[in-house]
């Protein structure tokens, strides 16, 4: 490809991002659909880019945008918030995910012919929700904040479900011991190193960053640390993602940095769901949003990229062999979603039906998904690969349906919701 050629094309891709991820305010449509059209019209279509130079690096591009994109999710996590939703979001995380896996896994036993294993570890890959899609278009739409808190309490949760089950299932099927009681403390121990490292080395960072946070250059170097985690951690056999995750929470919500950084309570520059949700005060310490600021635009341009070659790559071919496939994976993943929205009432009582059937819409698969598919395919070779052009096929299915509910919800909930107001206590005089 021509040089020139190459950097007008970068230069449109993120011109193409940026009004993609603008325009979700306005059509409710998830930028990740615009960005893999357009990796498919420039590759299968026109054939501008040549996938076969680019597929090695996709893998790598996934990881390193999930990495920041966990790392940003936990920086601007409230941790008081999250405990107060925290059983319904994670009733809905663990619920949803084991019924759409294996959901998943019985279309793919029936389809496919595999064994328990490979079905579920197609079941594994697409049974989780995506928080970096989710995210803004529950800034978009006028749900109440419980609502919303317990959706991207589920997503955050989804994300580290499916790294631990698609490990676990992999390590099984390479000849690694199946037994319950040693699969149950592989998952346990390396969450327990993830959570313990990632809020260690937060704790210490914490102290540290008042002082750095003077020089420049000490976003990058808050981003080598993340990277180095992630690697440690990795190395060390526990759940990375959940760690990096962890190091940003503990970040945002320890005393050290909340008293350095001019955080917590009173920081209500760094909301979930504000459409830019970093507004700096000249009055305060910036410190909070700049971090958040270098890392959310790494993130969005390392995810762009992704997207677009994810698109780039795919096979027609692929897609119209699997197509039944794929609709028989959506249709189990949506009433998988079904089942456990409408089981987990109790855990909701105070949501409305209307909120229930928008919380059914919101499933879309995105990142973690396509770079899941892209690691089984390296573990297990030849057998599984139909599954990025399945994933694909899935992820816009999906964010498809994501777009239905955001529709549906502006319809319903056309002027932002609060909670309903106590009843008043009668003042008795003397």
């Amino acid at each position: 490809m021509d040089l020139n050629l190459f950097f007008a094309l970068l230069g449109g891709l993120l011109v193409l991002a940026f009004v993609a991820n603008r325009l979700v305010r306005f059509t409710g449509v998830p930028d990740v659909i615009i960005l893999m059209a357009t990796g498919v019209l420039i590759g299968p279509v026109l054939h501008w880019v040549n996938p076969d130079l680019f597929r090695g690096a996709t893998h790598g591009f996934g990881s390193l945008a999930l990495i920041l994109i966990l790392f940003e999710g936990g920086l601007e996590l409230k941790f008081r918030e999250i405990l107060s939703h925290f059983a319904g979001g994670l009733f809905l995380a663990i619920f949803s995910y084991l019924l759409g896996a294996v959901g998943v896994a019985l279309v793919c036993r029936h389809a496919l012919h595999f064994t328990w294993t490979p079905a579920l570890l197609v079941g594994a890959a697409l049974g989780c929700i995506s928080s970096s899609i989710l995210l803004p278009v529950l800034q978009q739409v006028n749900l109440r904040r419980e609502v919303k808190v317990t959706l991207l309490v589920e997503a955050t949760f989804g994300d580290a479900l499916a790294v631990l089950a698609v490990t676990t299932l992999i390590d099984t099927a390479a000849g690694g011991s199946a037994s319950a009681s040693i699969i149950t403390w592989s998952l346990f121990s390396s969450v327990i190193l993830a959570v313990a490292s990632g809020a260690l080395i937060g704790a210490l960072w914490s102290y540290l960053l008042p002082l750095l946070s003077e020089e420049r250059f000490w976003h990058v170097l808050t981003f080598a640390v993340v990277l180095l985690i992630y690697s440690g951690v990795h190395a060390l056999h526990g759940n990375e993602l959940v760690a990096v995750l962890i190091f940003g929470l503990t970040l945002s919500n320890y005393p050290a940095a909340q008293k350095g950084l001019q955080l917590g309570d009173d920081a209500e520059s760094a909301d979930w769901f504000s459409e830019t949700s970093v507004k700096p005060d000249h009055d305060r310490s910036p410190h909070h949003g700049q971090l958040l600021t270098f890392h959310g635009e790494l993130a969005f341009l390392i995810r762009t990229f992704f997207f677009v070659l994810l698109g780039a790559l795919v096979e027609f071919q692929g897609l119209r062999k699997h197509a039944v496939l794929a609709l028989g994976c959506f249709g189990a993943l949506f009433i998988a979603r079904w089942l456990s929205v409408e089981s987990g009432r109790f855990a909701w009582r105070a949501f409305t039906s209307q909120e229930r059937e928008l919380m059914i819409w919101f499933l879309p698969r995105g990142l973690i998904t396509a770079v899941l598919g892209i690691q089984i395919v390296e573990a297990r070779g030849a057998d599984f690969e139909f599954l990025p052009s399945l994933a694909f096929a899935v992820i816009l299915m999906t964010n498809l349906a994501l777009l239905i509910g955001s529709l549906r919800a502006r319809r319903l909930f056309p002027k932002p919701l609060t909670a309903p107001p106590e009843p008043a206590v009668p003042q008795i005089t003397f």
